[in-house]
């Protein structure tokens, strides 16, 4: 039992029921208890641990050879390529250069990648290699043979040193998927610092913003499994590609205007075969 359990099991009897459900249900720090004005001993050593640990997923740099093994490596074949940004310090300074390829990336991507391809799928170092470590092992693998068995053909995926979201405009410009997934590691919090997002577009282009995109995130131990996470990436990549369209309009939770969306896709699809 850790010192910060020891002081929380001394102090739940004080509290009623529902807190200690409350507490049970996550990892925030509520109701710990305080030593004078401050917090009790155990839990702040615990804070700055978590906090030393986001530090070093922020500025870890991705080391493909140390991340994956040899195996994982050879049989999804992956390759690194970099953004503009030069270093980790110029890309935390400069966001705008982790959305554009390096002309280097542009050549080796076009040369190792065909296109138009029904998924891509990118992994991006982002602002956590733990979390790239931690979760693409699991999840990569889940997500081929379930897009196989949907019928659709997947392109090779690659990997983005310096990588910021926006990259995914700069991937639909150049391989021109109908659906392309970036999975990148999450601003890393107090209570997760492996924590991978999957980034999704529809066609994704220049012009494509947040709004043009979707999110599943909080992909980690404590948060949505890679299986669960898989399942969703694979549904919104289904709708995405019926209702020819992503973004804040298409909602996987929401049943009500994707069916809205989709009947809209249908009825275009339907006239245009009849045209």
């Amino acid at each position: 039992m850790t010192a910060r359990e020891k002081d929380e099991a001394v102090g739940a009897a004080s509290w009623p029921e529902i807190v200690r459900r409350i507490q049970a249900r996550t990892p925030a720090r509520l109701l710990v208890g305080r030593r004078g004005a401050a917090y009790p001993t155990a839990t702040q050593l615990e804070l700055r641990e978590a906090h030393a640990a986001a530090r070093d997923a922020v500025y870890a740099e991705m080391d493909t050879r140390a991340i994956f093994s040899g195996s994982f490596l050879e049989q999804w074949k992956l390759f690194e390529v970099s953004t503009q940004a030069a270093d980790k310090q110029e890309y935390l300074l400069r966001p705008d250069l982790g959305r554009h390829f390096a002309d280097s990336a542009r050549v080796e991507i076009l040369n190792r990648c065909s296109k138009g391809n029904d998924i891509e799928i990118a992994i991006g170092d982002g602002l956590s290699v733990a979390a790239v470590a931690a979760q693409v092992p699991r999840l990569l693998p889940l997500l081929y043979p379930s897009a196989f068995k949907r019928g659709w053909t997947v392109g090779q995926t690659l990997m983005v040193r310096y990588c910021r979201v926006g990259i995914l405009n700069e991937i639909g410009e150049l391989l021109t998927p109908r659906v392309a997934v970036l999975l990148i590691g999450e601003r890393p919090g107090l209570a997760a610092a492996d924590s991978l997002s999957a980034y999704m577009a529809y066609c994704p282009d220049s012009t494509h913003t947040d709004a043009n995109r979707n999110l599943v995130s909080n992909i980690h131990s404590r948060g949505l499994s890679p299986e669960n996470a898989a399942d969703r990436i694979l549904r919104l990549a289904e709708l995405m590609i019926l209702a020819r369209t992503s973004g804040q309009q298409l909602r996987i939770d929401d049943p009500k205007p994707t069916r809205t969306i989709i009947g809209e896709a249908t009825t275009q699809s339907t006239q245009t075969k009849h045209e």
